[in-house]
């Protein structure tokens, strides 16, 4: 049988991608806006011309076959060139603006914005297109050429990506003020068990951290899973149990005295921030220069912005409230003073936060039901 790869057209690839990608003919039908009929025409034509089937149907469900997975590899990567091109020319026609595609974990939302705003301070003619999900999402993003680089924490176990370690990214157990463990010093690991912990979803990083830290526990742990650091942090104060977090997403209720980090064997627990980007593709100029950028400066910038210093060796964590706040911290994750002196006011009262506020996985204002998305996708042009 003659195999006639050359007659494939790009909207054959796009809908191969596509129906591959999300394992669904109707989902595909819906990402290019073609009816379903049209796009399982357009992959039986491709079927005809590789001579051999390319997804293999079990019930309603479909899965690539093996010439489908070696379909797949070479058609990203013409696709990726198209685009690259696209790309290209469109710096040509505006003058050499380029784009930016990052994307962030959710804990890196509360300071990486600082840092990439100082990057594009210095770097005239980008156009950023940032998003912020889950680890799990970001590396299907970086997998499908949907963005460049992926700020996480737990490096993928993929060799088809890069990954490398640019600043320290401590996590801490933390307690509303008024726990029981809040005024006790090292208190032994094993004591955790005891406690209802607070965590995230599985396939986020700090899920991940959380998971690999008391798998080691002889006792089963109390998780309560939610799905936004914020109702957790909230929770947290309210008094239903502990968490842990990174400790530069809790910066801002400690130092408030809205939360107070536990005296655990052990903690802070030593994590790195980490900048991932796919092996098998060279990335655009202003992706290659943020990364740069990470590796060279981020971690300087990073202990500036949050007093990282002082989290990662477990000193001054518990800052008294009449201490002169650092110049540089910048405070974040939504807890200005006058929030703070108010949910302050209510844990005295003994009053929970709004019940419309803490929910667990469909959390207002952070993840709905179909991702982890807490900013959605956001562009800043400098030019």
């Amino acid at each position: 049988m003659r195999i006639q790869m050359k007659n494939m057209t790009i909207r054959q690839l796009k809908a191969f991608e596509s129906v591959a990608r999300n394992l669904s003919f109707s989902r595909a039908a819906e990402d290019l806006h073609l009816t379903q009929p049209a796009v399982s025409m357009q992959i039986k034509q491709m079927e005809d011309q590789a001579g051999l089937p390319l997804f293999r149907h079990i019930g309603k469900r479909i899965s690539l076959t093996e010439a489908g997975e070696l379909i797949l590899h070479h058609c990203r990567v013409i696709l990726a060139d198209l685009k690259a091109a696209e790309q290209s020319l469109a710096n040509l026609m505006t003058g050499g603006i380029q784009r930016l595609r990052v994307g962030l974990i959710t804990s890196g939302s509360y300071f990486f914005p600082h840092l990439i705003n100082s990057f594009m301070q210095g770097n005239t003619g980008i156009d950023l297109d940032m998003t912020v999900r889950s680890r799990d999402q970001l590396i299907t993003l970086l997998r499908n050429d949907q963005i460049d680089l992926a700020v996480l924490v737990h490096a993928p176990d993929d060799p088809a990506m890069t990954v490398e370690p640019f600043a320290p990214n401590p996590f801490v157990l933390v307690a509303a003020p008024t726990h029981p463990l809040a005024d006790e010093t090292g208190i032994p690991f094993a004591r955790i068990a005891l406690e209802c912990v607070i965590v995230r979803e599985s396939g986020t990083d700090t899920r991940n951290a959380a998971d690999a830290t008391f798998c080691g526990l002889e006792s089963t742990l109390r998780f309560m899973e939610l799905g936004c650091e914020e109702a957790i942090k909230q929770s947290v104060m309210a008094g239903l149990g502990i968490s842990f977090l990174s400790a530069q997403a809790v910066q801002s209720e400690v130092r408030a005295g809205l939360l107070k980090v536990l005296d655990v064997q052990g903690f802070p627990l030593k994590r790195q921030w980490c900048v991932a980007h796919r092996a098998d593709r060279p990335l655009p100029p202003a992706a290659r220069d943020f990364r740069h950028f990470l590796l060279t400066e981020a971690g300087t910038r990073l202990e500036r912005l949050t007093g990282i210093e002082s989290v990662h060796t477990g000193i001054d964590l518990q800052r008294p409230e009449h201490a002169a706040p650092e110049t540089n911290t910048i405070v974040a994750g939504g807890a200005s003073l006058e929030v703070a002196r108010r949910t302050r006011a209510l844990l005295r009262n003994d009053r929970l936060p709004d019940e419309h506020y803490v929910q667990d996985q469909n959390h207002a204002g952070c993840d709905d039901s179909r991702s982890d998305q807490l900013s959605g996708r956001g562009k800043l042009a400098h030019h």
